[in-house]
């Protein structure tokens, strides 16, 4: 039986020397620290015939259409390295440009492990920003004017000055549109115009947006401050107006390589065509399937095009998908199979390189709680049969779904992680970890803590037991557990280290990790993955649970057009094109437990779900059928009003809380501040996080809701049967002003 493919980034068994003879590996690699290659021939090995010519095509422009789990970060950093490592390419002539800091990070580290360095590899922001501090002095004069991280602010105080009072919601939404706006390359007085062209759902009168995005503007030239976009706006203004800056430019970098090019914006082509002048040394790599983020101004008209602006252009096709087995390649293409518009007549055919998994399952709830709860439950089950919590993740449409997973998991005692927290090594403990271990490589011999240490993990373990690493993980999740994890993925980064290069010491340790820290080359961290569609691309893991899957949320409701449709059809390809072999799709036919069951499942599943029109088209050899699950007991039946004003709630927090988030509260402080005392000692006995007691949210609905017996207390949603029959006691008697004995201090782990 052929060993599964290894995840990105991590290098396979030693192949053999010829593909045709079984030398090709999979599209990503098994250790974190392969060796460097020792010859420009050596990059090459392992590559299939497609990758390869990808590899070795060096001059004129290149189009690589890449699908889902192909390797094309694994083919355009080869090609890359082979270049340099050959001699034809010039490392620091080299610009490599993509969307985000984590897809560039990966990208440098990849390129360091291929002894390609001194190239740049940065997001279209990061590259031009530098460019402009850089010239800004010579082209404008003074200093460059203060980037402002977050507009979100002074576009509030734009609309107030309009006197246009948005919500928290509105506020984000016109925010988007002036971001829209600008990579589009429309001023305020185009914005109607240009808005009702591109069929916009404008969350306000385009009027008002129009006004709001023209004194933000003035706002920012009066404060001399400017945005993300402008950075971009002003690099494309100085390079066409000076055409010696230009120049000096393309003089540095000769030859471009684009990821992701399917969501470049009008903007970043315009720059793009400014670095490269009148050459064509560049390379392009993309799938017009995966363009998810034409909201922001993104296009794959640009990909599609390519070939057109460079007739001579080679074309790389990669279809061998080494990500997911059959069973979850065949939903995607058959997904696919179903689009309409120029992404579709141009998708690609995956073919899995894998041996056959499990086939994907299906299962509809009644309710969304029920749907969260069943979901925790199948995420328990799979890390409990070996699949690590760091390689499983719950996908959804919108983050607002986030609070009924969050829940659940911890209910479930699942450690879990917000896709979209602070950057790994910008997390306090790891920065302290690292000023621990730079601290322990400088003085160690004079330190008793490394008298007993034989080898650099031994040494790293000693070290981050001061600052609260142990053998054994804490229980569940949550701050302590997140702690933990971040030393415990350093721990793990000197065990791999040390034994890619046993004779390292812990000063190479140290390198290594400021290395890895410039590049943002981040190590794994444990926890499921909780994350949007979105935030999702780029990613994989070997089980992902695409949930919430009903009309209305995807296609989301706002989606009315056909191209609004269809990308909404791509943004669930690219979350099933996530799973390596383990795929769970899921909908809940009501929101709230007793609610009217009359949501339905997503179209997109039509055809492809057992039972559906057309379902023929399945693959043959699952077992078929959707999972229905019934719906566990509640508290709730019908709408559940807000007991101060009387409004219906329809938020997770607010059901929790029995009122509207703004409606005012009449909690009792001190019992509060008990009912966490007890719940500290609680989550200590057990050793768990205490939110897997009872959350905040659950112990102010309490204390608001102050209930008497123990009907009132499972009323209260985020209780439940199997808390008050582990906990109600001790609470009632805290709400009852009852001091509680030894007796009443912890709860049996056997409950």
């Amino acid at each position: 039986m052929r060993p599964r493919p290894y995840p990105c980034g991590q290098r396979a068994r030693p192949p053999r020397r010829t593909w045709q003879h079984g030398g090709v590996t999979a599209a990503t690699h098994p250790t974190a620290f392969p060796q460097v290659p020792e010859s420009p021939d050596d990059v090459l090995t392992g590559l299939d015939p497609e990758q390869r010519e990808v590899a070795t095509a060096l001059h004129g422009p290149v189009c690589v259409l890449a699908g889902a789990g192909t390797g094309k970060t694994r083919a355009i950093t080869h090609r890359i390295a082979y270049g340099v490592r050959a001699g034809i390419l010039q490392p620091t002539s080299v610009l490599a440009v993509t969307f985000t800091n984590r897809a560039a990070g990966e990208m440098r580290g990849r390129l360091r492990q291929l002894g390609a360095t001194g190239v740049q590899a940065r997001t279209f922001h990061s590259a031009a920003l530098r460019q402009l501090q850089y010239f800004w002095p010579k082209a404008v004069g003074g200093e460059l004017p203060r980037l402002v991280e977050r507009k979100v602010q002074l576009v509030a105080e734009a609309a107030a000055r309009c006197r246009i009072r948005l919500d928290r919601g509105e506020l984000r939404d016109v925010t988007g549109e002036i971001e829209w706006s600008k990579v589009t390359q429309t001023v305020p007085a185009d914005y109607l115009a240009a808005a009702t062209k591109a069929d916009r759902e404008t969350p306000r009168n385009p009027a008002e947006t129009a006004q709001i995005y023209a004194v933000y503007e003035q706002l920012k030239q009066d404060r001399s401050v400017i945005d993300f976009e402008d950075v971009l706006l002003l690099t494309v203004g100085i390079l066409q107006d000076r055409y010696d800056i230009a120049e000096q430019v393309r003089s540095q970098y000769q030859h471009f390589v684009v990821d992701e090019y399917q969501d470049v914006s009008p903007l970043q082509q315009r720059l793009l065509e400014l670095w490269l002048g009148d050459r064509d040394t560049i390379c392009v790599v993309g799938d017009a399937s995966q363009t998810i983020y034409s909201f922001t101004g993104a296009t794959p008209d640009h990909l599609l095009d390519f070939r057109t602006r460079h007739p001579r252009a080679t074309v790389v096709k990669l279809v061998r998908d080494y990500r997911s087995t059959p069973q979850v390649v065949h939903l995607a293409n058959g997904l696919l199979a179903k689009a309409s518009g120029r992404a579709a007549d141009h998708r690609l055919e995956l073919r899995s390189q894998r041996e056959p998994g499990p086939e994907p399952t299906y299962a509809e709830y009644p309710d969304e709680p029920s749907e969260a709860e069943g979901t925790a439950r199948r995420v328990r089950k799979l890390i409990d049969s070996g699949v690590p919590a760091s390689e499983i993740a719950v996908l959804f449409r919108t983050n607002g779904q986030s609070e009924l997973y969050e829940q659940a998991l911890a209910d479930a005692a699942v450690p879990y992680q917000l896709r979209g927290a602070e950057r790994f090594f910008e997390r306090t403990e790891v920065r302290e970890a690292g000023a621990a271990i730079r601290s322990a490589a400088r003085f160690g011999n004079n330190d008793a803590l490394l008298d007993d240490a034989v080898d650099v993990p031994s040494q790293v373990r000693a070290v981050l037991s001061t600052k609260g690493w142990t053998d054994n993980p804490p229980a569940g999740s949550g701050a302590v557990r997140d702690r933990w994890e971040s030393l415990a993925a350093l721990v793990r980064l000197a065990e791999d280290f040390t034994r890619a290069q046993p004779a390292a010491t812990l000063a190479d340790l140290v390198t290594e990790l400021d290395e890895r820290a410039a590049a943002q080359h981040a190590p794994t961290v444990q926890g499921v993955t909780l994350a949007s569609l979105h935030a999702a691309k780029g990613l994989e893991w070997d089980a992902v649970f695409l949930v919430g899957l009903t009309e209305g949320m995807l296609p989301i409701t706002y989606a009315k057009t056909d191209a609004q449709i269809e990308e909404e059809r791509r943004l669930l390809y690219v979350g099933v094109t996530r799973a390596r072999e383990h795929l769970g799709l899921s909908w809940a036919l009501a929101r709230s437990p007793g609610g009217r069951a009359s949501r339905r499942a997503s179209r997109f599943l039509n055809g492809l779900r057992p039972g559906s029109a057309a379902a023929g088209t399945h693959s043959a050899g699952g077992t078929g059928g959707i999972e229905r699950k019934p719906a566990a007991p509640r508290r709730h039946r019908g709408p559940v009003y807000c007991r101060v004003c009387g409004r219906t709630l329809t938020g997770a927090g607010e059901v929790k809380l029995m009122r509207c988030e703004d409606c005012p509260s009449d909690m009792d402080e001190g019992l509060y501040e008990r009912l966490r005392d007890w719940r500290g000692i609680q989550a200590k006995s057990l050793g768990q996080p205490a939110y897997c007691v009872f959350t905040d949210k659950t112990l102010i609905a309490i204390a608001e809701a102050v209930p008497a017996d123990v009907g009132e207390l499972a009323r209260i949603a985020g209780v439940g049967v199997r808390k008050v029959n582990r906990f109600g006691t001790d609470v009632l008697a805290i709400c009852a002003g009852q001091e509680l004995g030894d007796e009443g201090e912890q709860a049996s782990v056997d409950d």
